[in-house]
């Protein structure tokens, strides 16, 4: 048996390109003399330390940096894994949110090193201490978890369903679009509502009731492009206004903080074009 492991792992080697069966050869020799000089040596630990935002409503002491420090060989390659790896084996206090771990749910929104992203999707970077806070400009209800109430009453705000007039043309059956059509909502039916887009804008964070923010108003726009809506001109007429609106002035921080690559300024400056025509 052991005969023919031996026989098709060398089999699979053969097939490799030469600089691959280069590497592969290098590598074993360099393993195999490591445990010749100490056949009980485990591979070098690699730490690295994290400042987390700490912040309990329940104590009377102010927010601070706390550093914890973990082994990357013995975690996982994203943030997300470094913060789970804290919380089962450092320290259970730690309170963050997360949910697929796959960039679907855009639970794991925080600011890491400076910059808003999901931590499931945000790799551990080699070198210094990686500084991870909340969402800026939120109310942090705990730790890494800020309050999204206002973010998803101003979604709400938008009526994000379709909205129709005529009856359907065919009851009890979706309503059809052309291919053509369809690619128009290309670039805005991605958004997972992480708020990471409107928390990178200055606009949001100086009139965070008024100003709709770039994720609401992205999805405005996907049902202003939707071909099966018919309210078109209500929808419009709902956010032509100076601060729901208008108060983006094309800073762009949105489309540079989207983990899934969109650009919600792109899509508000199309609603000022139609807003202009209407």
């Amino acid at each position: 048996m052991a005969t023919g492991l031996v026989r098709r792992a060398i089999t699979r080697v053969a097939a490799l390109s030469p600089a691959a069966r280069a590497f592969v050869y290098r590598e074993h020799a360099s393993e195999a003399a490591a445990q010749q000089l100490d056949p009980q040596a485990k591979p070098t630990s690699a730490p690295k330390t994290f400042q987390i935002y700490r912040w309990n409503p329940d104590t009377p002491q102010k927010p601070d940096l706390q550093n914890y420090e973990i082994d990357l060989k013995e975690c996982g390659p994203m943030v997300l894994d470094a913060l789970i790896k804290i919380k089962n084996e450092v320290d259970p206090t730690l309170t963050f949110r997360r949910s697929c771990r796959e960039g679907i749910c855009g639970s794991c929104a925080m600011n890491i090193d400076g910059r808003n992203g999901l931590a499931c999707l945000t790799k551990i970077t080699s070198g210094g201490p990686t500084m991870i806070t909340p969402l800026p400009h939120m109310f942090v209800i705990k730790d890494l978890v800020v309050d999204m109430t206002n973010f998803y009453n101003q979604y709400k705000s938008i009526e994000p369903w379709l909205k129709r007039k005529s009856p359907p043309e065919n009851p009890g059956k979706e309503n059809l679009q052309t291919k053509e059509d369809r690619k128009k909502l290309d670039g805005m039916y991605e958004c997972i509502l992480c708020a990471c887009c409107s928390t990178s804008c200055p606009s949001y964070w100086w009139n965070p009731e008024s100003y709709l923010g770039p994720a609401a108003l992205l999805h405005a726009n996907r049902w202003i492009m939707d071909s099966r809506d018919e309210y078109t001109k209500e929808r419009l007429d709902a956010i032509n206004d100076e601060f729901k609106l208008y108060r983006c002035h094309t800073i762009l921080n949105c489309a540079k903080a989207c983990p899934k690559g969109l650009n919600p300024g792109m899509q508000i400056q199309n609603i000022k074009r139609l807003e202009r025509t209407n």
